[in-house]
């Protein structure tokens, strides 16, 4: 039976009152949610914010200044494998300052797996391969560093590497650490192979401490390859980190990458990306709608835009792709919200996020074999049905005024691009 206000005791009160107020603030921060934006419920939204929370908390902890917007360059790997060496580098940094990508933000030329001899020296250190770099990397770092671009370079939280070809760096993290800041080296990408039945928190815990004491102004990606949700953790530890398997030069692997990394989308953000691997455009295997696609995608979900082909040779759709400034001004947003994917119907879907100045990023991706009408809705997207907006086709590079939705007819396999202006 309950007790007159009469006959409570005043720790009861006191209790009551704290428990009331309590109420009060949570009650308050839930007004702040909206019931759905588009398609975030209010609790999504109020997760996403708690999760965003905790990896703040969590990213302090390795806070470097690096990867305030997601990282761009180059990297050897999706196009020359272990076909690598010094000159092909210096090739690579010259033509991405030739053709203008440098200043449209691609600044890392990362050299990928296979760089070293087979064994360390007599000290434990890494050596770079005779035959392919025989110059050192720390030559190599100053050549690119003169182009005003900066050098990546790839070891592996195992015994060795995944090519068998180089050793690893597990056990070596704190030498091999002071190695690549000894060579000026600026990123290391940091992959998963031969882990010799240990732990992916005990190995990559290793290096980030590693890192955070010995390589602070080096970029650190994880290559973890989403295993064991990355994204849930590595903000603590890197930069950006693996959220699936390697992508392939094809349509199905692409599109499959896109999906794994969506469902990671609220824990990106400035200092930390989700990174569903790297960019194939321009090396075959798709078309240039699959491309553009790829790309856009890529842009709008604050992936990093790291270009997998041979830049000495691009055609020019390739080149059409990879230098549209505004859709990389997309990626490159400062709020760093990760877009996702808001609606789907059979194929035919609806990505976007939010940027800068109130302003929001929309992609009609057409994942079918014919050419169909897509519209995004506004309640979709985020906007209030009577929101006028100014419309940019980022591909066609022309604006126009839009209403409560906005439709257009895509071709297969590819993709309408537009960032929204509120009028």
């Amino acid at each position: 039976m309950a007790r007159a206000p009469s006959s409570w005791t005043p720790s009861l009160a006191m209790v009551l009152l704290v428990v009331a107020a309590a109420a009060v603030v949570a009650s308050s921060e839930a007004a702040r949610v909206p019931a759905a934006v588009g398609n975030w419920t209010g609790e999504e939204l109020r997760g996403a914010a708690a999760r965003r929370g905790g990896r703040r908390s969590r990213r302090r902890a390795f806070e470097n200044g690096l990867g305030r917007t997601p990282q761009m360059g180059w990297n050897s790997w999706n196009h020359f494998g272990c076909g690598i060496n010094e000159n092909l580098i210096k090739q690579t940094a010259d033509a991405l300052v030739n053709t203008g990508l440098a200043k449209l933000g691609y600044e890392y030329v990362n050299i990928d797996d296979c760089w070293a001899e087979s064994d360390r020296d007599y000290q434990g250190s890494f050596v770079a391969n005779r035959q392919t770099f025989p110059s050192g990397i720390k030559a190599l770092a100053d050549y690119v560093h003169a182009k005003g671009l900066k050098l990546g370079i790839y070891s592996d939280a195992g015994t060795r590497t995944c090519s068998q070809k180089m050793p690893g760096s597990l056990d070596h993290e704190e030498q091999d650490v002071k190695t690549f800041s000894s060579w000026g080296i600026d990123y290391l990408k940091y992959d998963n192979c031969n882990d010799a039945g240990r732990s992916v928190m005990e190995r990559y815990t290793k290096m980030s401490n590693a890192m955070k004491t010995y390589g602070k102004g080096i970029f650190f990606s994880l290559c973890e390859w989403g295993r064991q949700n990355p994204a849930t953790w590595a903000g603590g530890m890197g930069n950006s980190w693996r959220t699936t398997d390697d992508i392939a030069d094809n349509w199905g692997s692409m599109t499959s990458r896109a999906d794994q990394n969506d469902r990671w989308a609220s824990y990106a953000g400035p200092g930390g990306w989700n990174d569903p691997d790297m960019l194939e455009v321009g090396n075959g295997g798709m078309s240039e709608a699959e491309y553009r696609s790829h790309f856009s995608i890529w842009a709008l979900a604050k992936a990093p835009l790291l270009i997998g082909c041979d830049v000495r040779a691009m055609s020019q759709q390739t080149m059409g792709i990879l230098s549209n400034s505004e859709v990389i001004a997309v990626n490159q947003d400062s709020q760093g919200a990760q877009g996702k994917k808001v609606q789907s119907s059979n194929g035919l879907e609806v990505w976007a996020g939010p940027l800068s100045n109130n302003r929001k990023a929309v992609v009609l991706w057409n994942r079918q074999g014919y050419q169909a009408t897509i519209t995004a809705q506004w309640s979709s997207i985020g906007l209030a049905s009577s929101t006028a907006v100014t419309a940019r086709d980022l591909w066609a590079h022309s604006s126009f005024s839009a209403q409560g939705q906005l439709s257009a007819s895509v071709p297969p396999h590819d993709c309408k691009m537009y960032v929204l202006t509120p009028n």
